[in-house]
């Protein structure tokens, strides 16, 4: 079983729920903590229907995905087209991707 930086109470066993990030001793998922807040529950509604959690598992739920969200974005000084098809294997645009970048155009004309 491993744990997460300085999170000791959210663990990863490949036995436990896939290897998904976990409150320790349980089968409680920190995306289930997550979910449960972003639709409006309280620490103390989820520490009420999940009596056997404590909220330190809750803040400690909340501060891993906090630690995940924090990284660095690169962006490419050029656009990236992402679009199934043939030109991308060429690595040249199609005229609808093309078209995509330009304001002036919609989609639809082309």
């Amino acid at each position: 079983m491993v744990t997460a930086p300085n999170l000791e109470r959210i663990t990863f066993d490949p036995h436990v729920m896939g290897g998904r990030a976990c409150i320790r001793h349980t089968r409680v998922t920190v995306s289930l903590i997550l979910n449960l807040i972003a639709n409006g529950m309280t620490t103390q509604e989820i520490i009420e229907a999940y009596p056997y959690l404590e909220p330190e598992d809750i803040a400690q739920a909340l501060q891993y995905a906090a630690w995940l969200a924090e990284e660095n974005v690169y962006t490419s000084p050029r656009p990236i087209i992402a679009r199934r098809s043939a030109s991308l294997m060429t690595g040249t645009p199609s005229r609808r991707a093309l078209s995509s970048l330009d304001p002036g155009r919609s989609p639809a004309s082309t």
